[in-house]
């Protein structure tokens, strides 16, 4: 039985973010994406204002970085990347 390729959409939030980056910062974004993509419980789940969304947590280089998702068995649609600072805030927009 061949599963369907999972589609993976982002935000306007997410894209400008990522395109900030620096080719070496993509590739580790490009490998948190990848561990979502294959387990979507990976990240924390989020309850109140934000349920329904689920934080990843992994570093660049030194720096702590969140990436905010949200999934369904088909998609994985990227709401927000940063670090900590401001993060819920920028995610309750």
């Amino acid at each position: 039985m061949a599963t369907q390729p999972v589609q993976v959409t982002q935000s306007s939030a997410f894209a400008r973010s990522y395109k900030k980056l620096h080719n070496r910062q993509k590739q580790d974004v490009n490998s948190a994406v990848q561990v979502i993509v294959a387990d979507p419980l990976v990240g924390e789940g989020k309850r109140g204002d934000l349920a329904g969304v689920y934080v990843y947590k992994f570093k660049i280089q030194a720096q702590l970085m969140l990436l905010a998702y949200e999934f369904d068995p088909a998609t994985r649609h990227l709401l927000l990347l940063g670090t900590h600072e401001n993060f819920y805030r920028e995610l309750k927009r």
